[in-house]
């Protein structure tokens, strides 16, 4: 394979050019001997020293690069080469921490932004940056919509903004979020002339997306070669009865090796793990429902045990640099083959010989697709969020959390509307705040008051007697304290941030709020309330296609290897050898599935609506019961504990849709 591939096309490496542009002429030393001077290595990897030329000569670019590829040294090299800060923006808190770390541990200083720190945490980061002492600034995406920070960011020279998983930019990628829309009207309004964007997933039509988005020329777009040799793809169609045995089966016979074995759904991951510790494995579960503390112990086992087995959704996996990684295997299907690919590229990145196989039972199909239209809100409740924010104030500000239950929207779907609002000029984001504190006294009110006189100790007195007395904390509303004490909020926050300075008294904030200002009005509730839905059952549709894409994959009808190539825009010059269709074992029958539905659907629609007539208005939200996914109002309502919830789990959700509208249960 070449050295180097842009968009898919063979091309030589480059050297760097010895043209001095603005940014080498700050170098006193070459890229090559800060590779060596920094991070101890010799030599670039495949595709490092195109990117980096590239920013050296004052180009943006795009790093299409495998997972353990080396993206990461392609911004933390050039931050040391330029004069100004360099910030990188990444949705994972986890892996900011790391790289940090192990930037620290060569002796080259960079902070974080992120919903963990302190104020105390976020001060000291802000300093850094200003005052040059950190070169580089991770930041989470989310911190864009703080209207305070952007005027930081204003504030500081920016040498590059580079974006880890761009692809997360792409309205057509698999795992799109709304906050990185926002970042290519930021890069242009803060005139950051070189940008990086990263990812090790992307499709030719995703890069494109991110080209344009950044403007990008298309030579600037560096793919380096996505096969791996060393990974050996396998699958195979089973029955339900057959499933978990042939998984255990595998983990018993086949030499150990540490091995990930990746599930949809948090109890499957217990059930599974379970199963493998009757069976003599050393296994553990890995989800999000998990604490912290256990999530912690379980990945710091992995990185250190031969033959551990982690069985995870995909909470597990982002960040993890465990080159000895032998075994991966797909119980349930991946939701893509974008998803697939990241997963299976976090095994043998030592170059040895590793296996990744796909365990798929054609019923699955079903669920993983139930979950896809389960997140699609209805109209009515994409409805209901455009009145909202119509007959909102020129400034305002909204709680996400209660906006999502009073529309019945997904928190992620209703930050994309939110997003789409804010990009078609209906609302700008302005800073966030917190509407609810939480206080521990130290030391009696008494002696806080003890500390004022005259009007400062009326109003310290009045402020404490707004707090409602919990178990051993006090709760303050700060919008009712700012009406009872006539005052601003300023005010308030003022005083409770002085007391807890002072150490009289312990604080937390909650209750996040978001603001917003208006642009312009919403003329035409109805027309922008079909424009939003067409655009989510697009997307719903996107969904369901890379689903078939997977099965298709798994059926092994041609080199596994080469079709998942292709589908990132590479073609190879021959077939792997290694994979199912190569060695003889397909092609494989993966026919959807999609038994008959149980007479007793329509029943059990109707039952619950009687039960639930305010929170089940509609076909689709009773679908939603039935297959056992969850929504806003049906977690308010609790009607995950009622017995029919998930009773048709695996049965088709657009047919049991059907059954209910053709017995016109609404009429």
């Amino acid at each position: 394979m070449p050295s180097s591939i842009i968009r898919g096309k063979k091309t030589s490496t480059p050297k760097l050019t010895t043209v001095k542009t603005k940014a080498q002429q700050n170098l006193t030393v070459t890229p090559h001997e800060l590779l060596k001077q920094h991070f101890g290595w010799d030599e670039f990897r495949d595709g490092q020293e195109d990117i980096i030329s590239r920013l050296l000569k004052d180009r943006s670019a795009v790093a299409v690069f495998p997972t353990g590829g080396g993206k990461s040294l392609c911004y933390q090299l050039p931050a040391l080469a330029f004069p100004g800060t360099t910030i990188i923006v990444s949705p994972l808190i986890a892996l900011m921490k790391d790289q940090i770390d192990q930037l620290a541990a060569k002796g080259i200083s960079a902070v974080r932004l992120d919903s963990s720190l302190s104020l105390d945490e976020y001060r000291e980061a802000i300093d850094a940056i200003r005052s040059g002492k950190a070169k580089m600034l991770y930041i989470a995406p989310e911190r864009f919509f703080n209207e305070r920070f952007r005027s930081i960011l204003e504030s500081i020279s920016i040498s590059l903004f580079a974006i880890d998983e761009a692809h997360c930019i792409s309205q057509w990628g698999h795992n799109f979020r709304p906050d990185y829309l926002k970042l290519a009207p930021l890069v242009k309004r803060l005139k950051i002339k070189r940008v990086l964007a990263l990812t090790a997933t992307a499709t030719p039509q995703v890069i494109d997306d991110i080209r344009n988005a950044f403007d990008v020329r298309e030579e600037d777009a560096i793919c380096t070669s996505f096969y791996r040799s060393n990974l050996h793809l396998r699958s195979r169609i089973l029955t339900p009865e057959t499933h978990l045995e042939t998984l255990i089966d595998n983990l018993k016979t086949k030499p150990a090796g540490p091995t990930l074995v990746y599930v949809s759904l948090q109890k499957t991951a217990m059930a599974i793990a379970g199963e493998c510790v009757a069976a003599g494995l050393s296994a553990r579960p890995y989800h999000a429902g998990l604490n912290s503390d256990v999530r912690n112990e379980t990945q710091t086992w992995f990185m250190n045990d031969t033959s551990a087995i982690v069985v995870a959704t995909i909470a597990f996996g982002m960040g993890i640099d465990k080159s000895d990684i032998r075994y991966v295997y797909h119980f349930n299907p991946p939701k893509s083959l974008e998803n697939y690919a990241q997963e299976i590229g976090r095994a043998g990145r030592d170059g040895a010989d590793a296996h990744c196989e796909m365990l798929l039972v054609p019923t699955d199909r079903t669920i993983v697709e139930n979950f896809v239209y389960g997140d699609t809100p209805t109209s009515e409740s994409i409805g209901r969020l455009m009145e909202q924010i119509a007959n909102k104030p020129d400034e305002f500000f909204i709680s996400h959390y209660d906006l999502s239950k009073a529309c019945d929207i997904k928190a992620l779907v209703l930050r994309t509307f939110l997003t789409y609002l804010e990009l078609d000029g209906y609302i700008e984001s302005t800073a966030p705040r917190y509407d609810s504190y939480s206080f521990k006294p130290n030391i009696p009110s008494t002696e806080i008051l003890a500390n004022f006189d005259g009007e400062k100790r009326d109003f310290a007195k009045n402020l404490l007697a707004c707090a409602t007395k919990r178990k051993t904390w006090f709760g303050l509303d700060i919008p009712s304290a700012m009406i009872k004490l006539d005052c601003t909020r300023q005010r308030i926050v003022a005083a409770v941030d002085y007391f807890a300075e002072r150490g009289w008294l312990e604080l937390k904030v909650t209750g996040l709020v978001h603001g917003y200002r208006r642009l312009k009005r919403i003329e035409d509730i109805q027309a922008l309330t079909a424009d939003y839905t067409k655009r989510t059952f697009q997307r719903e549709a996107s969904e369901i296609a890379r689903i078939d894409q997977v099965f298709a994959l798994a059926s092994a009808s041609s080199c596994q290897s080469c079709e998942l190539s292709s589908h990132f825009g590479q073609e190879l010059d021959a077939p792997c050898k290694t994979c199912s269709f190569c060695i003889g074992e397909g092609p494989f029958d993966v026919s959807r599935y999609d038994p008959a539905l149980p007479n007793d659907v329509v029943e059990a629609a109707q039952e619950l609506v009687q039960q639930y007539p305010s929170v089940l208005t509609n076909a689709r939200v009773v679908a939603r019961v039935l297959c056992g996914i969850s929504s806003p109002s049906l977690t308010t309502a609790k009607l995950s504990g009622d017995p029919v919830f998930g009773k048709f789990m695996g049965r088709s959700f657009g047919r049991i849709i059907q059954e209910i509208e053709s017995a016109e249960i609404f009429g």
